[in-house]
């Protein structure tokens, strides 16, 4: 389970004081009954606030990245001709061969 971010915490306690203090004073109860049920009534609504509150956007574009793709296979001019020495690693796909280039001047990070 991921840690909650300070803006969670933030907006669930501020939710669970001021929905506490709101529902204390509209019903007025006296009890230890009443208050029991005012107290767990406003630690649900804070967690349900807590847990409503957007993921900052890294997390969710890292979420999105793990996805995987539905689009249709790109068309050939829109393909890159070489993939990047980064994309190898992740990846582990070879660039493309090259039409009448040669592989001799490219460096190589495996040795």
């Amino acid at each position: 389970m991921p840690r909650p971010t300070p803006a969670q915490i933030a907006y669930g306690s501020a939710t669970v004081v001021v929905s506490a203090l709101a529902m204390l004073l509209l019903s007025q109860t006296r009890t230890g009954l009443g208050v029991g049920v005012v107290a767990v009534v406003a630690l649900a609504l804070g967690l349900l606030v807590a847990m409503t509150v957007p993921l900052p956007r890294t997390a969710a574009r890292a979420t999105r990245a793990n996805e995987p793709q539905t689009t249709a296979a790109p068309s050939a001019a829109a393909a890159p001709t070489a993939v990047s020495v980064a994309a190898r690693r992740v990846t582990g796909r070879r660039a493309p061969a090259r039409a009448g280039g040669s592989r001799i001047r490219e460096h190589s990070l495996r040795r």
